[in-house]
């Protein structure tokens, strides 16, 4: 009785069980061994460069080595100022007589609001998302030379450049754009051949939330009121004359503002741009439009 159900066991096990073949047998645990390197003509040591003085008596020390000394890398184990260095956003810097230099020779057209965009469709900014750019850095070389009368919108300014920009009668907005809006800004002829819908602009991150919301850097979630009383003390503080936008013929020019969400002027996000057919195709779902839209 007890062979009779041992028999059923093993027939059963056999059933569920793979058969055995020659791509699941392994072999006995330690027949087989790796092979060691010999000892070849010389003793088989010493390939890794020796024990004697600067490894084995190059013409160079190996990087890091201090001639006997603690390395700095020893020395100072933990340095909080480079944590997170590779991560970090960076903004090349665009000097306001470089702007001036564009304009003048009719890379940029002032009589249109000038953006990331228009930056760098010129080709003379050096502009790579890989390497963590996040935007234009507009610095204050110049600013006594700049004359342009300018509706612009970069990414980080301090306070020069705003008062040489508002002192013209222009307008500067600080903007974020996250680094998937970048790819597309990029390169937007590529980036509208590949029929992707145009991406809504996310909020800014919670390091630089106050930076765009402070109206004192012109940021674009600030108070409209706020930037207006902003333009007032810049313009004391730096003892010039506010001009009065209200009154300038380019009043429509230089007010022009893009949604926050929004990432080209004129297209909302969303739309697809077929350059072959020279259409713009919009989306008509309410589940869409509404994604798009908050």
């Amino acid at each position: 009785m007890i062979s009779k159900q041992g028999k059923d066991l093993a027939l059963s096990m056999l059933r569920t069980l793979p058969r055995l073949s020659l791509n699941n047998i392994r072999d006995n645990p330690g027949s087989r061994k790796p092979p060691k390197r010999g000892r070849g003509q010389h003793g088989g040591d010493k390939h890794g460069a020796g024990n004697k003085g600067s490894g084995q008596r190059q013409n160079f020390m190996r990087p890091g080595y201090e001639t006997g000394n603690t390395p700095f890398y020893l020395r100072f184990q933990h340095e909080p100022y480079y944590k997170g260095h590779h991560l970090r956003r960076e903004y090349p810097p665009l000097s306001l007589q470089q702007l001036q230099l564009y304009i003048d020779t009719n890379r940029i057209d002032s009589s249109k609001p000038i953006d990331l965009v228009s930056i760098v469709n010129t080709g003379l900014y050096n502009f790579k998302v890989e390497w963590k750019h996040a935007g234009v850095h507009l610095t204050d070389e110049g600013a006594d030379n700049f004359k342009a009368k300018v509706n612009i919108e970069i990414q980080w300014a301090s306070e020069p450049v705003i008062a040489a920009v508002e002192r013209n009668g222009g307008t500067i907005t600080t903007a974020y754009y996250d680094y998937h809006c970048l790819f597309a800004i990029k390169d937007v002829e590529r980036f509208f051949t590949t029929g992707e819908p145009i991406p809504r602009r996310l909020l800014p991150t919670a390091d630089c939330l106050e930076y765009y919301t402070s109206a004192a850097t012109r940021g674009y979630l600030a108070n409209p009121e706020e930037i207006s009383h902003e333009r007032l003390i810049l313009s004391q503080k730096y003892g010039y004359e506010l001009p009065q936008i209200e009154n300038d013929p380019d009043y429509e020019m230089l007010v022009q503002r893009k949604d926050p969400r929004q990432l080209f002027y004129g297209l909302e996000p969303g739309w697809v741009v077929s350059l072959r057919d020279k259409a713009i195709l919009k989306p008509k779902a309410e589940y869409l439009k509404e994604f798009y839209s908050s």
